[in-house]
């Protein structure tokens, strides 16, 4: 999936054109903006965006430590959460692929200029949260619910990015393979990790409670 990612973003980067035949998609939302769908897509800009995200996270995480699951999840919760955004950092340097240019729209909301274009940390943070939250709720009658929760989520915050104006269709499209295999790969290194980590912890207390019937 990663290498996916890397072959669309450059193939995007340097074939002629292709970023003029894309901002085509973004011009014609830009000149059917209205009221409600604005409002909707400049508060998802604000909530996913770095700030907002990374408090949300750690308001969620801190509330999974203490009330819900205890350290561990809120650990493995955080982690995954963030694996997206870092994903689309990493990509965002091998590809630096240009913004939309603002002055080209009929009503840009949010122009942002720069080559971190591809992929949406937006959208790749909503992915990895859905998975989080997926996560927490597998094996509980909230599975199914959640998930499609989690997928609708993603794809309106896909959306958002497009209606601002601020990312082209393969930027929104690659972000869901990014943060996958971020999450792939992140849950693959927690399950080998983890429970090494869990078995040194348990040790010494297991020590411990045998000192007195040495004594």
């Amino acid at each position: 999936m990663s290498a996916a990612v890397v072959a669309v973003g450059l193939a995007a980067q340097l074939t002629p054109g292709y970023s003029a035949t894309e901002l085509g998609v973004d011009q014609d939302l830009s000149q059917h903006h209205i009221a409600a769908l604005t409002a909707v897509a400049m508060a998802l800009n604000v909530v996913f965006g770095p700030v907002a995200g990374l408090a949300l996270i750690g308001a969620a995480a801190l509330y999974i430590w203490l009330v819900r699951g205890g350290l561990v999840k809120a650990v493995a919760f955080g982690l995954v959460a963030t694996s997206g955004w870092v994903a689309s950092e990493f990509f965002k340097i091998i590809v630096a692929r240009q913004r939309p240019n603002p002055a080209l729209l009929f009503d840009p909301l949010a122009p942002e200029t720069g080559s971190d274009s591809f992929p949406s940390g937006h959208v790749s943070f909503a992915v990895a949260l859905g998975f989080s939250l997926y996560f927490l709720a597998r094996g509980t009658r909230w599975a199914k619910i959640t998930a499609f929760g989690a997928a609708a989520l993603a794809l309106v915050v896909g959306w958002s990015r497009l209606y601002i104006g601020v990312h082209y269709p393969t930027d929104v499209a690659a972000s869901f393979l990014a943060a996958t295999a971020a999450v792939v790969l992140l849950t693959g290194l927690w399950n080998v990790v983890a429970p090494r980590i869990a078995d040194r912890l348990r040790a010494p207390s297991a020590v411990r409670s045998l000192d007195p019937e040495r004594k």
